[in-house]
């Protein structure tokens, strides 16, 4: 039960195909199989990078902080007075 037959392969490669078509199944596959030469071989370009010794490089300098100019003074805005005559009921 855990494992699949002939039968069943069978099965869902007729659902595969139903479900995308055969136009659209060499198309998928051929972009697959670009996909998986182009993680291929930016694995082994990383694997032949990870055995030269990595450059040490200086860290960027921090940039000098800037005075910011004087802000104006802010004015608290008008409060607000509730008129009592308005919320009568």
């Amino acid at each position: 039960m855990g494992t699949f037959g002939p039968t069943h392969w069978i099965i869902i490669a007729v659902l595969v195909l139903v479900l995308f078509g055969a136009r659209r199944l060499p198309d998928a596959a051929r972009g697959l199989g670009r996909s998986l030469r182009i993680f291929k071989s930016e694995m082994s370009e990383m694997q032949s990078e990870g055995g030269q010794p990595a450059q040490q490089q200086q860290p960027a300098p921090a940039p000098a902080p800037q005075e910011l100019p004087a802000s104006q003074p802010v004015q608290p805005a008008p409060q607000v007075q509730p008129n009592p005559e308005v919320h009568k009921a």
